[in-house]
């Protein structure tokens, strides 16, 4: 079984490392998936998180592939709107060509809940977690 590709947004790692019992540890103990993420967005999540946290989201990333991305060549679709900010972490997950890009941002990418971009589901942590019915630890 070929696995999914989870491109992971600033916001869920900033989350998952800003409490120690963050439910989106799940996420971690899914084995039928990857996740991703980029230097953009891990950059986002380590700057805003205190010490004692940021040393949290270094034990994260040990199950999270970092991509090295050229979102720069990308070109978004003219119909998607999206946030200058928020643009390089869309292209970096169409980039990687990851089926999801989970993200609990509701203001920018909550109108693209449910929506696949270029071949990226875009889903709110929840939805995803919630569909998959088998979590193994």
């Amino acid at each position: 079984m070929k696995k999914e590709v989870l491109f992971l947004d600033a916001n869920i790692l900033f989350s998952t490392a800003y409490r120690e019992a963050s439910a989106l540890l799940r996420f971690w103990k899914l084995t039928h998936i990857e996740l991703i993420s980029s230097l953009y967005a891990i950059e986002e999540a380590r700057r805003n998180l205190a010490s004692h946290q940021q040393d949290r989201l270094k034990e994260i990333l040990k199950g999270v592939r970092e991509i090295d991305c050229c979102y720069e060549r990308i070109t978004l679709p003219k119909a998607i709107k999206i946030n200058e900010k928020d643009e390089p972490i869309l292209k970096a997950a169409i980039s990687a060509k990851a089926n999801f890009l989970i993200t609990g941002d509701i203001k920018d990418f909550g109108k693209f809940y449910g929506e696949s971009i270029e071949g990226v589901l875009i889903l709110p942590p929840a939805a995803y977690l919630n569909s998959k019915t088998t979590i193994q630890t």
